[in-house]
């Protein structure tokens, strides 16, 4: 059929640089993070959202009980205004879970285990392809995630949280994967399949 099909195809990404969001905001469907809850137990502490956007994963999460406070960057109509990088954002007294923007994704990882206590989990939501590279290697080597969950059938990430017109021009050509690491924790990186 059209350009679109043919990306699905080759398996490449449906966006390029010149299309991207100025903010780099793709909203991730609710579902992504109800099948993490179904795979990791997140309830023992409080969570933060850092790249919140309009509120789909706050939203999703706080619907299973969960205790979240959702920042972001940029004023999106939910959350607080807070730039998660920014040196003043020194602790948090329990887990964090997001999908950050993915040009600063290295740089939320760092942070967000540099700033929780042994034992609470980071989990971000990343393109499998996010595995590959140099710098990567390095990051993957000094900060090993305990468990990876590969998505099986695709998950949308919508760019500027327009579901609507994503799922109208045939859906996603990305696939996805859930990142989760435990601070202090020793040992290899389990690679599992959900979804």
């Amino acid at each position: 059929g059209n350009k679109n099909s043919i990306y699905k195809t080759l398996g490449a990404s449906n966006h390029t640089d010149k299309d991207r969001e100025e903010n780099d905001y793709y909203a991730t469907e609710p579902k992504a993070v109800e099948l993490l809850l179904e795979l990791e137990d997140f309830s023992d502490k409080p969570i933060l959202e850092p790249a919140c956007g309009q509120g789909h994963l706050s939203e999703a999460m706080k619907n299973k009980g969960l205790n979240v406070t959702s920042a972001d960057l940029v004023d999106r109509g939910y959350g607080i205004i807070s730039d998660f990088l920014s040196y003043e954002n020194e602790y948090w007294n329990g887990h964090i879970i997001t999908n950050p923007p993915y040009i600063y994704a290295t740089e939320f990882i760092k942070k967000a285990i540099s700033i929780i206590d042994e034992g609470n989990k980071v989990a971000m939501f990343l393109k499998v392809q996010f595995l590959e590279g140099k710098k990567r290697k390095q990051l993957f080597t000094e900060y090993p995630p305990k468990t990876i969950y590969v998505s099986s059938s695709r998950l949308l990430c919508a760019k500027n949280g327009d579901f609507e017109k994503m799922i109208k021009g045939g859906g996603s050509a990305v696939a996805y994967a859930w990142y989760v690491w435990e601070k202090g924790y020793i040992g290899n990186t389990i690679l599992k399949w959900f979804n």
